[in-house]
C-alpha cells in the first residue's frame, strides 16, 4: 500500500519543485596561503580538520606541481585554483598569460578557477577583454571560472564590481567581502542596495572577516568581534541559500602576518592562522546544521 504523506501530496500536485527540497551541500577548501609545512603534512592536516580540497595557485617548479598532484590524489581531495593578471607585465603580455594560465589550469580538472582579474588603474574596456577571455574558456571547457572582489583588480569597490556586472551580465563572482569593509570603512550589510544587485551573480566565497579598519579582524573568535563575524555570516548564508546550486564552494581565508597582525617588534602573529579558518568553517557548517 503507498503511503501517502503530505510531502508526497505537495509533489504529486507540483506545489514544490523538487529541487527545492534538496539539502544544500557545502564544499569547503583550505587556503595554503601562508603554509610552510611539506606538502603531504600540509594536506593530511587539510584533511584531518574536514575539508573537502584546498585553494592554491600553480606552483611554480615541476616538482612542486608533481607533489600537489599526488598529494590530492593520495588524500582524496579537490582543488580550486587562483590564476590571476600580471599587473607588472605591458597590457598585451598580461592578457596573452592571464589565457595560457587558465588553459594550464584546466589540465588539473579543477572543481573551479578563481580569479584576480584585472587592474584598478585600467580602463574598463582593458578589464573587460579578461573578463571576456575567462567567459569564453569556461564555456568551452565547462569548469565554472569566477572573478575574486578584491583590492587592487577591477572590483575594488562595491560600485565598480556592479558596474562591471552591468556591462557584462554573465560575469560570476567569488565574493571576498573583508576587502569592501576596509574599502569603504564599514561593515556593509547584506541588505545594502549595491550589495543585493552582487549577490545573485556569487558562485564561490572567501570566508575571511573585515572590518572598517582593515581586510582581516585578529581572531574570528574574539568577542570583540561578534558583531563583524555575524554581518559576514549572515551575508553568506543568504548567497548560500539563494544559490542554484545544489553543491556551494568556500574557501576559508584567514591570512598569515603580515595580514595577522603581530606583536611589535617581534613578527610573531597574535593569533593562530589555522585555528581562525577552521572556526569560521565551524561558524557557517552551524547555520546549516539544522537543514
Amino acid at each position: 500500500m503507498l503511503k501517502i504523506t503530505k510531502l508526497t501530496l505537495i509533489l504529486a500536485l507540483g506545489l514544490l519543485p523538487f529541487s527545492l527540497l534538496a539539502q544544500k551541500q557545502l564544499m569547503f577548501f583550505q587556503t595554503d596561503w601562508g603554509n610552510q609545512l611539506p606538502m603531504d603534512d600540509f594536506l593530511t592536516k587539510v584533511k584531518a580538520d574536514g575539508y573537502d580540497g584546498i585553494e592554491v595557485w600553480m606552483p611554480n617548479s615541476e616538482e612542486a606541481r608533481a607533489n600537489l598532484k599526488a598529494g590530492l590524489k593520495k588524500h582524496d581531495l579537490k582543488v580550486v585554483f587562483l590564476n590571476g593578471t600580471n599587473r607588472a607585465l605591458p597590457y598585451e603580455e598580461a592578457l596573452e598569460a592571464y589565457e595560457e594560465g587558465l588553459r594550464y589550469i584546466l589540465t588539473w580538472d579543477p572543481v573551479k578557477i578563481n580569479n584576480h582579474t584585472g587592474n584598478d588603474f585600467w580602463t574598463v574596456e582593458q578589464n573587460l577583454e579578461f573578463l571576456k577571455i575567462a567567459d569564453q574558456i569556461s564555456k568551452e571547457s565547462g569548469v565554472p571560472i569566477i572573478h575574486e572582489t578584491h583590492r587592487g583588480r577591477f572590483s575594488y569597490t562595491l560600485p565598480a564590481a556592479v558596474s562591471m556586472l552591468e556591462v557584462f551580465p554573465s560575469l560570476r563572482y567569488t565574493l571576498d567581502i573583508s576587502h569592501w569593509m576596509v574599502v569603504h570603512e564599514r561593515l556593509i550589510g547584506k541588505t545594502d542596495s549595491n550589495l543585493q544587485k552582487i549577490m545573485p551573480a556569487v558562485d564561490h566565497i572567501h570566508a575571511r572577516v573585515g572590518y572598517a579598519e582593515g581586510p582581516q579582524v585578529n581572531d574570528p573568535a574574539a568577542p570583540e568581534w561578534k558583531n563583524a563575524v555575524e554581518v559576514h555570516l549572515e551575508i553568506w548564508e543568504e548567497i548560500i541559500r539563494n544559490s542554484k546550486d545544489e553543491t556551494f564552494t568556500i574557501t576559508t581565508e584567514f591570512g598569515p602576518a603580515p595580514y595577522m597582525p603581530t606583536v611589535p617588534f617581534s613578527n610573531v602573529p597574535i593569533a593562530d592562522q589555522w585555528a581562525a579558518n577552521v572556526y569560521i568553517m565551524n561558524a557557517i557548517k552551524a547555520r546549516f546544521s539544522n537543514d
